[in-house]
Order: C-alpha cells, then structure tokens, then sequence
C-alpha cells in the first residue's frame, strides 16, 4: 500500500479549523517528502506537528505509524494505528499498519485479525490478502512448534550429513585444504570438517572467500554448513556473558593495545571492508566484538555473517560476536536474511543460520569496565550473574532478561517508560547508573538505533550508542562509527562515511514482505 495523500478532515466549520486543516495539510506533505527521502527522524516531527493541527487525521496518524514501523518502533506504530481505527473502524489503512506491527512483534494471531478485517474491507487487495496467508502460515508454524516441544526433535545441525554434498567440477572458489583440488571432494569428512574447528581454519582460505564475496561470488555450500555446524557447537559452549580483556600488545609494534567494538552493520558488506580497511584486520592483538544485527535489510547478509564467522573459527580470540535482535527468525523472516539464504543457498542453510544466533552469547564485559550489549539493561537489578546464566538456545520472548538485552533502549529521562518498540521498557539515567554500581563497571556500551553521527554519549557519560552502518539502508546520510577502548578503557571513536557497493537494493531479498513497509 502507498503512502495516504488523500486529506481526511474531522473538522468543524469553524474558520479556525479550516486554517489548522491547512496547516496540518501542507506539514503532511512535508513529511511525506521527508519520508520518501528517507528522513524517517524528520519525517516523524513533521506528522506530529501536523497532528497538533489536525489531530483526529486517521492519513497522518497511519503515515506516522509507517515511519515507527520502519524505526522498529512499533508500540508506537500500534498506538497510532489504534487512534486511527478508533476514529474511523473502516480505515483499512490503520488495520493494515497495525497487523504490520504485531507481526514484526512475533503476535501472529493478533496482525492475521487485522489483516482480516483488511481483507473484509478492501476484498480486492492481493497484497493484504497475501499477508493474511503469512500469518495464517505462522500460526500453524507456532502451533505445530508448540505441539512437538516435549518430543526429543534432534537439530538438523545433529543429523545433516555435510558429507553428502557434492562440490561440482564447476565450482572455481576456494578450498580450505589449498587451492588444488581432486576430481572428486575429500573422502575424509572428519578431516575436511576439522578445517572448520576453533583455531583451524586457515587465514588464506579466509581471505580467499572474502575476495570472492568483493566479486559477487560464493563459497561452497558444502563448506558453509561445516562452518554453520562448527560455529553453533562452539557458542553452545559459551556463558551468555563473555569476559574479555583489551590485549596486552597492539596490532603492530607501534600501536597501542586496543579492543574495538563495532555496532548494527545489517548486511553492509563493503563497509565492514571499509571498517578493516581503517582498523585492520581481526587478529589476537587486533581484537573486535561485533554487538549484533549483522544481517537483515542489508542485501550483502550472508557475506557478512560469512566473513565474522570465518574469523572466528580461523583466530577465536580475534573477533567476538553478540547477539542482536535480528539474529532472530522474525526478524529474518520479515527483513531480508532469510529470502537471501534461500536465494543464495538453501532452506536447510537458513536453518543451521538460525541455530547459530540462537546460541550466540548476549553480553559481555572488557576488562572488567565495559558493558557491551546490543539493546540495553533491564529496568530491575540484575547482576552479571544473572546474565551469565540467561538460557541460550531458543527464539526471545516478548519479556524477560534475553528480551531486554537484545531490544531495550535508553531514554534521557529518569526511572522506565513503556518501549517505543512495543518490547520491554525504556531505562533512564538512574537505572544505568545503578546497574554500573551494582556490577562495578564504568560504561554500558550498546547499539540497536542509527545516529547521524555513528555514535552519542547519554547518561552523562555512562552510557554510549554505536552503529556502525553508515547511510544506513542507503537512504539515511548517517556516520558509521566504532569504538575503540586502550588500557584504560576510555572509548575512542573513530567515524567514516558509506562507500559504494554493487547495485542491489536493501530490502531485495524481502520478497512477500516488503509491501508491509
């Protein structure tokens, strides 16, 4: 559905109330534009001022919701849908918005009711009608899912036999055991599988890949599941919470030790080149935690989970990964990574995808001083033992402690507030203060939001966004940034701007979703 530019007026006949109709009308084209632009922030000011003018304006209220929904901020697009349909029960619009919104949320049941009633009220709509069909399929998927739970289900990553996959004539990409390979692949699979091991996998074979995804080309799905399997048994292994430490040496002999820590890069695979082009390479003396949503949106997903994954099977100690809110089926469900896999692979990859970011760690602190974590902290105390001992392993609920880290945002003023994104709560200046205290750290660092700038300082200074996907979706103008912390732990941030990238559209890979938004 298009963006309403149909003026809706609830007004009197007064005079005064013709003006404000105008004013609120020339505010909403302003806004439309804004949001054509991708100027989502702007966008949203301009819709609210023009509802100060014209506040029972059922267009508006549904244009703001669009812009929520496309922040991820959708209790407030909830909240908007629901004014509009309060207003005017048949505004299919405002149903629309809202069934988009709860079924990001993971609310199957309550988005298949409103797009009923889309349906209902526009019979013709085929991409309502399609909606419909995905929430009817979820809610049979949740339900079998639900129905097996008690049985003993063993993970494909269990039963896949990589072995059986052969690696054509045809393919021209590299091998992790050289770059000469026999007619036929490796008889010995525990020894190809070993390549993929903790520490074993080579460094030329990592670089080989990644020169062949700068080419638009890629590995071996063979090679990729060893790879899905090898990483999922090893962040099986982890704590929720990683303890880490800045190195004792730097990357060269005349650098200063350093740990950088980078935030969202949604599938943007030639600007986490750029950001190793300026900082280097992960490596033991050159570490990097990456703190979630490395995929979705983003058209070049697979090569950027690809290329964390590779190193850190190749150097364990150089490069970390914490789970967002986008490693989730949902999530990839709704923006991107699951079209691409299956583009670009199989259903069965996507699937041993899905069970490594169920098992990513979700926190993790630096040198005893740093909190790192994609979304934010719970509004109750909590420990880092707590944290340390979240059960890993499955999809987050709509509460609790997994759900707060990974979707939880700051907000500048003190105690909580209901989330924006319809998920947990927002926390102020005196939960930070009382989480860091409680823990003995110093800084909470998370991502989770764009920043023009790449990166803000709140909480006086104790807490700090980082993102690190600049023109976010090729539309927002913003910095990248990434942090980097000495031995002293005092962050240093380093901006760069989005350099070009192959001519594929964010969202490409989205197909039957993207008319949501």
């Amino acid at each position: 559905m298009e963006i309403i530019e149909a003026t809706d007026s609830n007004s009197s006949t007064s005079e005064e109330v013709i003006l404000d109709e105008e004013k609120s009308l020339q505010l909403k084209k302003s806004g439309n534009q804004a949001l054509k632009e991708g100027h989502d922030a702007e966008a949203a000011r301009l819709y609210t001022l023009a509802l100060s003018y014209s506040p029972n304006s059922t267009a508006i209220l549904c244009n703001r919701a669009l812009v929520y929904i496309r922040s991820e901020s959708y209790g407030l697009a909830i909240a908007d849908a629901t004014s509009a349909i309060q207003i005017d029960p048949q505004m299919a619009k405002a149903y629309y918005r809202r069934g988009t919104a709860e079924f990001a949320l993971n609310r199957a049941k309550a988005a298949r009711k409103d797009f009923k009633m889309v349906c209902k009220l526009v019979p013709k709509d085929r991409d309502a009608r399609a909606k419909l069909a995905l929430c009817e399929k979820a809610v049979k998927e949740a339900a079998f899912a639900e129905a097996i739970q008690s049985e003993a289900t063993m993970p494909l990553s269990a039963t896949i036999n990589v072995g059986s996959i052969a690696i054509e004539k045809t393919y021209d990409g590299p091998h992790p055991y050289g770059s000469i390979m026999n007619e036929v692949p490796l008889e010995d699979v525990e020894k190809e599988r070993g390549f993929f091991q903790p520490g074993y996998c080579p460094l030329e074979f990592v670089m080989a890949a990644i020169q062949r995804f700068k080419d638009q080309k890629l590995i071996h799905k063979r090679y990729v599941m060893h790879l899905l399997i090898s990483c999922k048994n090893y962040f099986e292994s982890l704590p929720s919470l990683l303890e880490l430490n800045v190195p004792q040496v730097g990357p060269d002999g005349d650098s200063k030790p350093r740990f950088t820590v980078c935030g969202d890069t949604h599938g943007q695979f030639y600007d986490v080149l750029n950001i190793f082009k300026i900082n280097g390479y992960p490596s033991s003396n050159n570490p990097y935690l990456f703190n979630g949503d490395f995929v979705d949106r983003g058209s070049f997903s697979v090569e950027v989970i690809l290329t964390y994954l590779l190193f850190k099977m190749a150097c364990p100690d150089g490069i970390y990964l914490l789970r967002g809110n986008h490693e989730t089926k949902n999530m990839n469900k709704i923006y991107g990574f699951e079209g691409e896999v299956r583009h670009k692979y199989d259903e069965k990859t996507f699937e041993l995808f899905l069970e490594v970011f169920e098992h990513l760690p979700l926190a993790a602190t630096i040198s005893g001083k740093v909190f790192v974590t994609h979304g934010g902290i719970p509004v109750e105390p909590v420990t880092l033992e707590d944290i340390r001992k979240v059960k890993r392993g499955r999809e987050p609920g709509d509460s609790g402690l997994m759900s707060d880290l990974l979707w939880s945002d700051p907000q500048p003023f003190p105690g909580k507030a209901p989330s924006k994104r319809g998920v947990g709560y927002s926390f102020g200046p005196d939960i930070t203060e009382r989480f860091l205290q409680l823990n003995n750290l110093e800084v909470l660092v998370r991502s989770h939001e764009v920043k023009d700038e790449g990166y803000v300082i709140e909480h006086g200074g104790k807490t700090i966004t980082v993102f690190s996907a600049p023109n976010y979706c090729d539309s927002m103008g913003n910095k990248g940034a990434f942090i980097t912390f000495g031995a002293d732990c005092k962050p240093n941030f380093t901006q760069f701007e989005a350099v070009p990238h192959p001519d594929v559209k964010p969202m490409a890979y989205a197909a039957g979703m993207a008319g949501m938004f």
